[in-house]
C-alpha cells in the first residue's frame, strides 16, 4: 500500500480583500466616533454657556435691593463676555385662594423681578429667563 501524503500549502498573512474590508470597517467606526465626540463637545460648550448665563442672572437678581433699587422699571447693563442682560421689576398683586387669607391690608408691595440673559451661540440666539418675587416697602 502506498501511503499518500498530501501537503497543503498554508497561506501566511491576509488577502487584499480582507485588508480592504478591515479598513472599511475601521473608517466607518472612526466616522461614527468622530460624530459622537463632536456632538459631546458641542453639548458641553452649550451647557457651559447656560451655566454662565444662570450665574449672571442670579447675580443680577441678588443685586436687586442693594446695588439695583427695588423700584418698578427695566434695567440693563453692558454685556459681560458676550452675555447681554436685562432686569425688569414689576409690581404685582397678592391673591388668596382661601377667603380671609388677605383680610388685612398687606404692609409690603410684592414685585416680580425677572432677569433675561441673551447671547449668541454661532448663528443661534439663546435666551435664559429667571424670575423671582421680592417684597418691598408699601407704596404710599
Amino acid at each position: 500500500m502506498i501511503g499518500l501524503r498530501c501537503r497543503v500549502k498554508r497561506q501566511a498573512g491576509f488577502s487584499l480583500l480582507e485588508v480592504l474590508v478591515a479598513f472599511a470597517i475601521l473608517a466607518v467606526s472612526l466616522g461614527v466616533l468622530m460624530q459622537i465626540f463632536s456632538r459631546a463637545t458641542q453639548t458641553t460648550m452649550t451647557a457651559a454657556q447656560y451655566s454662565r448665563a444662570v450665574s449672571l442672572a442670579e447675580a443680577r437678581l441678588a443685586a436687586v435691593g442693594s446695588a439695583i433699587p427695588l423700584e418698578a422699571g427695566v434695567t440693563s447693563g453692558d454685556p459681560e463676555d458676550g452675555f447681554a442682560w436685562e432686569l425688569s421689576i414689576i409690581p404685582t398683586q397678592l391673591t388668596a385662594e382661601e377667603p380671609g387669607l388677605l383680610a388685612d391690608e398687606p404692609r409690603v408691595t410684592p414685585y416680580r423681578v425677572t432677569a433675561l440673559v441673551v447671547w449668541q451661540d454661532g448663528a443661534r440666539t439663546r435666551r435664559l429667563t429667571l424670575s423671582t418675587l421680592r417684597l418691598g416697602e408699601q407704596a404710599q
